[in-house]
């Protein structure tokens, strides 16, 4: 029990900071286009395939809270009866929906943006934010989170935290686990916009064209 405590509270940490290296092939795409076009194409579909997955169970979340909201609802005003464990459910799913979704988000560029200039930059304008974004910004937050988060994960399993009242839910430790997995995957999708942003750059299929791939396919 003890090993796996540890390689929740830190192997995921290493798991993230495992794939900050990544983060050079956009660079070495800018360098030599031709030779790394295939290793950035392979990276960049397996991390979109995995975002792609993370929003699957982030949906299915979304849901759950539809449903269990309603359940309590149900239980509350027609029987009479009230449970943590429903409420505790509904922060769970939030918290689910939020953090797995935030990649794909970002893969399908539906984040929120405040976008004065942007429209009126060239293809070759932005391609040069969304990189400078991507290494500047989103992969440090992602590598400062999980650093951050690593000993309140390690503290949560080590003493298999429950929620606070008596009947809620008992896998907290669960619910803050989701923390270091959205670092992750937000890490992952920063690397794999890089590369398609770095492609672009060097005139290759990239970013405009992949994210017009993934609106169709939505």
């Amino acid at each position: 029990m003890a090993d796996f405590v540890d390689f929740t509270g830190t192997g995921l940490r290493y798991l993230g900071y495992a794939l900050s290296p990544l983060a050079l092939l956009p660079l070495l795409i800018l360098i030599v286009p031709t030779q790394m076009e295939r290793p950035g194409r392979f990276v960049s579909g397996v991390v979109d395939r995995i975002s792609g997955v993370a929003m699957a169970l982030a949906v299915t979340a979304a849901f759950a809270i539809i449903l269990i909201q309603l359940g309590a609802v149900l239980m509350r005003y027609v029987f009479g009866l009230s449970f943590s464990w429903l409420n505790d459910s509904v922060i769970f799913s939030f918290a689910m929906m939020f953090m797995l979704g935030a990649a794909a988000t970002l893969r399908d560029d539906r984040h929120v943006r405040v976008d004065i200039l942007r429209p009126n930059f060239s293809p070759h304008v932005r391609a040069m934010i969304e990189l400078l974004g991507a290494l500047v910004f989103i992969i440090p937050i992602g590598v400062l989170i999980l650093y951050a988060g690593s000993g309140m994960i390690a503290r949560s399993w080590a003493g298999l935290e429950t929620f606070n009242e008596s009947d809620g839910l008992p896998i907290k430790y669960l619910f803050k686990t989701m923390v270091p997995l959205f670092a992750i995957l937000l890490i992952g999708q920063a690397i794999s916009q890089a590369i398609k942003a770095a492609m672009s750059l060097r005139g290759l299929q990239g970013f405009e064209e992949s994210g017009h791939e993934h609106e169709g396919a939505m």
